[in-house]
């Protein structure tokens, strides 16, 4: 029997678009594995391989004999179980010693390479050779120590991965620099210790050392550039785990406790007191107050909360003192799964990156031929001299950049992703981002999705001299016995008014008409026209009311007090605030807004009518739903569909892309490509938006990194630029893309 296992590790090693190609068709090529996604811009592959086939160390052996690390846990089993915070914080502790290596190197090479340079600029003038006791032939060997210092010291991560690719007849961006570099280098050392083997003339003027130390130092002062800009693109999934405090103060055997968040277990009892953060999720069991859900939801402003409530671990509790009993821990946390759909997203490859992947896959070897071409056409053919061609060929083999290409989307998607949980958008891969950049029609439902999913008293007519609180009461009274919706809105609209329901006596319900009960003596029927022509009251006095009501999209409910006529609510499942707004920007965007629900016609319409959507599908049963998208894709529409229920699930699954409120079912919510952590409709246009911005400029970076190459190397080739040049701006494309991804951060919904 099958069992599937999926697990993301770091990978050591890795540098351009080439190394990405070549893990990912090492691990392929392992009997067992399923699907195989390797990441650039997080160093991490992620993986599915059945486990009765493969194992993690078999799959790190194929990875080392493509020349790599894959970085496997002490104890592999424990990887499915280990808290997310600190798989997390393991893969950075990796990520910042390799920087820190980096920045050694950097430092190391940097200040051997300054004076390399400054001595090899004055070392050939006049003055220099009058003044200095050295000869040049001393120079040149002091000159040759310090540079063979920068060739084995920093410049050796160049030569041992280099080598290593060597060893398995492949070639990555190393490869490219420690040729080039070498060159240079070796040439250079020729002239210096056995000038005897080479003609007089070509000896002149050949010393090269600054070239190869100066680009040594320039290219791994992009890659601490580098590093660092990618650093900031896990800002998002930092920021998230650090919402959660580090203790927690519990109730346990009569006494209270701070007791590491990790230990907290389900059910425990958890006090929390003003300003401090709720470490897991729960229920409220006591107390009131207003909970800041901002960096969780990206709603603004603050909820207020009370017994019976929810709460998120990683919000702050604003104002006020509550006990809640913890419903999820560790892995199981709203916060903990968010972090694991954002990084789940950040692994993933978009379409759009197919163009890039099998270029990189050629890249290196086409370069090398260009460059050696270079070389012969020029001395060959061009008959410049050996060393003057030797700089071509160096300046192309080092102008050359598969890093760029490599990281043009992974960057892109680990921001927008990131900034998307932030302002409470999960977007469960890059696929789903580039998908929803194209749609062209949104489908709402309308229950729980343009509107409240739940009637509300919204109109209330008193009658016959009757006050409104007594009608408010008694009908409040007799309706509080049952869980019909509309009887509950009743109830809750007297509460929110401060008015108590009492007890009820010779109660009788009759389902699909009505209630009747004795409340303080009085007699009190709440029902609709029949329930009213069943105890022999009269409605014609309010008909009129109850047309209007009906023609607003709202249930008549009328209310008699001892066979007299008392008065009548209007009850609608009303829209949610922002819902009209939202709706008139997605028309802003060119899209063809649609609502559908299974309500008649006339209450379908009144709500369509409120929010201004285009159009409406109305008496549609659950199972029809996806029928009707498939109805719009077959017209040759791209639909995205956005809905909250269970009876949403089949349609989500039909549409192009599909959008769930986190207010809804788990099962919605398994089934969305993209899932919003509030109930507000502003942000599905935010997230369209969002994945719009994040696909420009992936093809922005795409752009630069496919255009970079294709004028850097012809021009290289042609003379037209020094090795050093080459090297520079060799360095700054990585860094130009990651620094035009991390702009991304700087994204607005109105934008």
């Amino acid at each position: 029997m099958k069992s599937v296992q999926t697990s993301t590790l770091p990978v050591e090693g890795m540098t351009c678009a080439s190394c990405v190609a070549r893990v990912e068709k090492a691990l392929q090529r392992v009997d067992g594995v399923d699907s195989v996604v390797v990441n650039l811009a997080t160093e991490r592959v992620t993986m599915s391989f059945d486990h009765n086939v493969t194992n993690l160390n078999q799959l790190a052996l194929a990875v080392e004999d493509a020349g790599y690390k894959l970085l496997v846990p002490e104890d592999p089993a424990r990887i499915e179980h280990q808290k997310v915070k600190d798989s997390f914080s393991h893969e950075h502790t990796h990520q910042e010693k390799a920087y820190r290596e980096l920045k050694t190197d950097l430092l190391l090479s940097a200040t051997l390479t300054v004076p390399i340079m400054i001595i090899s600029m004055v070392g050939m003038t006049d003055w220099f050779m009058q003044l200095s006791p050295l000869s040049m032939d001393s120079v040149n060997k002091l000159l040759f120590l310090a540079t063979t210092a920068v060739i084995a010291i920093p410049g050796k991560r160049f030569f041992s991965t280099a080598w290593k690719m060597a060893k398995h007849f492949s070639a990555d961006m190393n490869t490219l620099v420690a040729v080039g570099t070498g060159a240079a280098y070796a040439f250079s050392s020729i002239v210096v210790l056995f000038p005897r083997w080479l003609p007089t003339a070509a000896a002149a003027n050949s010393i090269y050392f600054d070239t190869a130390a100066t680009i040594t130092t320039l290219i791994l002062m992009g890659r601490l550039l580098e590093a660092r800009a990618k650093k900031r693109t896990t800002d998002a999934i930092t920021m998230l785990l650090d919402l959660q405090p580090k203790t927690a103060r519990v109730r346990r055997s009569g006494g209270e406790f701070d007791i590491p968040v990790s230990e907290l277990a389900i059910n425990d009892t958890i006090i929390v007191r003003p300003g401090e953060k709720i470490p897991v999720d729960g229920i409220i069991t006591s107390g009131y107050t207003s909970i800041d859900e901002s960096l969780v939801t990206g709603e603004g402003m603050p909820v207020d909360k009370t017994a019976g409530e929810k709460v998120v671990g990683g919000t702050l509790n604003k104002n006020g003192s509550i006990e809640f009993k913890a419903t999820a821990v560790g892995k199981d946390t709203v916060i903990a799964h968010i972090v694991r759909m954002v990084e789940e997203a950040q692994g993933s490859k978009a379409p759009i990156q197919a163009l890039a992947d099998r270029i990189a896959a050629v890249f290196v070897p086409i370069v090398i031929g260009i460059a050696v071409l270079t070389f012969l056409a020029w001395y060959a053919i061009g008959h410049i001299s050996f060393t003057s061609s030797m700089m071509n060929f160096i300046a192309v083999l080092i102008i050359a950049c598969p890093c760029a290409l490599g990281l043009a989307t992974p960057t892109a998607i680990m921001v927008g992703t990131g900034l998307g949980a932030t302002r409470g958008i999960l977007i469960k891969n890059a696929e789903s981002l580039e998908r929803a950049k194209n749609i062209r029609a949104v489908v709402l439902d309308k229950t729980g999705t343009i509107t409240e999913g739940k009637p509300s008293v919204t109109d209330c007519f008193p009658l016959g001299g009757f006050d409104q609180r007594v009608l408010l009461h008694r009908a409040s009274s007799v309706e509080n016995k049952s869980e019909h919706p509309l009887g509950r809105a009743i109830v809750e609209y007297a509460k929110s008014l401060r008015i108590e329901a009492d007890p009820v006596t010779s109660f009788d319900s009759f389902p699909g008409v009505g209630l009747q009960g004795i409340v303080q003596g009085d007699e009190v029927n709440v029902g609709n026209e029949t329930m009213m022509q069943r105890v022999g009251v009269n409605i014609k006095a309010v008909e009129q009311t109850s047309q209007d009501l009906s023609g607003q999209g709202k249930t008549p409910v009328f209310i008699a007090i001892n066979r007299t006529l008392a008065g009548v609510m209007g009850i609608a499942d009303t829209t949610k605030p922002g819902s009209r707004e939202a709706i008139h920007q997605l028309k802003k965007m060119g899209l063809r807004v649609i609502m559908i629900t299974g309500d008649n016609p006339r209450t379908a319409g009144s709500i369509a009518e409120q929010v201004g959507v285009d159009s409406f599908i109305s008496g549609v049963l659950p199972h029809e739903k996806a029928l009707q998208i498939k109805s719009l894709q077959a017209n040759g529409e791209r639909v995205a569909m956005v809905g909250d229920g269970v009876n949403d699930a089949p349609a989500l699954a039909q549409a192009d892309v599909s959008i769930a409120m986190a207010s809804g079912t788990d099962v919605a919510m398994e089934t969305a490509d993209i899932t919003l952590m509030h109930s507000n409709l502003a942000g599905v246009v935010e997230a369209i938006r969002l994945s719009e911005r994040t696909i420009l400029t992936i093809k922005q970076n795409l752009f630069w990194a496919f255009i970079y190459n294709v004028i850097g190397i012809p021009m290289a080739a042609l003379g037209l630029l020094s090795p050093m040049v080459a090297a520079g701006a060799m360095a700054m494309s990585s860094v130009s893309v990651v620094s035009n991804s991390l702009r991304l951060r700087r994204f607005k919904s109105s934008s």
